[in-house]
């Protein structure tokens, strides 16, 4: 899935199940099904989460790669798990036993109480600095600086050294979190591509974004031949729900992330436009949606892509179908 804009290439991700949501006996088959769905419509990678609540995200991946011929999973990775040693053997292996890419996602924060749990006590703004040096440590040794040496705050290392290296060609894409300033300055000094919840187009008539870095959006989408249809199948799949909201509320008391809060500022939006809201104010998903037909959904995709947003996440697909009319929907930018 793959739209050729003014100076690039789009890219589009999926996302994969969590395993929260479905029973374990039936996950592995869905996370290979929601694998095989994403690389037939086109996509180049599908987002694996990460948290205290979910299973290892590496291992998710292997079933995802295993199943796949070409999509490359697209990893959470949280400091507070693993040492950058690791990270780094975890690409390579992937690498040298699969011929295949991977993406990483670095995770700066996460659930308060999660992190309190770990005695992860940084402040938000300096997790940011951490995860600099963490990823500072991977991308050294994936690029075969060796010996490795490395002196900072949060991590040292002493004459380091990876092995098998990595193929140059299957080095990975590092995407974090561009909703703070702290995590845009993040990506800035990573060379990382910078992931935003958006706001709807028009909040952003007065200002573009930093076209010097690359930027990403996460978002869900229903679309159909027209906007009633479309909204008919939201409002089916997405049903306001009392015990949703309650629990929304209680994740904003646990929750310190900066994109957490600004879309829960953001006013809830009618439907003569396509952005939407209440599935997040539900508890049912963690990004906003785009709804309405192939055309309306296609421009707003355009508008993005026209602040020079590249890189598209999409919230987890309920079936094939839905992904084909997702495809649909970005078959009609016109750049």
């Amino acid at each position: 899935m793959q739209i050729m804009s003014p100076d690039n290439v789009v890219e589009v991700f999926s996302t994969c199940p969590s395993s929260k949501t479905v029973d374990s006996r039936a996950y592995l088959k869905q996370v290979a099904e929601v694998a095989r769905w994403s690389e037939e419509v086109g996509c180049k990678g599908i987002l694996v989460y990460s948290d205290n609540s979910l299973i290892d995200p590496w291992l998710v991946s292997q079933v995802i790669i295993a199943n796949t011929r070409t999509l490359s999973p697209l990893i959470a990775v949280q400091p507070v798990y693993m040492h950058p040693y690791s990270v780094a053997k975890m690409v390579t292996t992937f690498g040298y036993i699969y011929g295949r890419k991977v993406y990483l996602n670095m995770v700066a924060g996460g659930f308060k109480n999660d992190l309190l749990a770990l005695n992860d006590k940084t402040p938000h703004d300096n997790r940011y600095d951490r995860l600099r040096e963490y990823t500072a440590i991977i991308k050294a040794l994936l690029q075969g600086e060796k010996p490795l040496s490395f002196e900072g705050t949060y991590y040292q290392v002493d004459k380091l050294s990876l092995l098998p290296p990595l193929d140059a060609a299957l080095y990975p894409g590092i995407f974090v979190s561009g909703s703070s300033d702290a995590g845009l300055a993040a990506a800035r000094s990573m060379g990382a591509t910078a992931i935003q919840y958006p706001k709807p187009t028009r909040e952003y008539l007065s200002r573009q974004i930093d076209k010097r870095l690359d930027s990403g959006v996460r978002m869900g989408i229903v679309s159909r031949e027209s906007d009633e249809e479309a909204w008919t199948v939201a409002h089916k799949r997405f049903p306001e729900d009392r015990k949703g909201q309650l629990t929304y509320q209680m994740a904003m008391k646990v929750s310190d992330s900066v994109w957490h809060q600004q879309l829960s500022e953001l006013a809830k939006v009618n439907e003569k436009t396509p952005y939407w809201l209440i599935p997040f104010q539900n508890y049912k998903t963690a990004c906003p949606y785009l709804v309405g037909s192939y055309d309306r959904v296609g421009q707003e995709l355009a508008g993005y892509i026209s602040l020079g947003y590249r890189t598209f996440i999409l919230d987890i697909p309920p079936t094939r179908e839905e992904l084909v009319h997702t495809r649909r929907a970005f078959n009609q930018v016109s750049i």
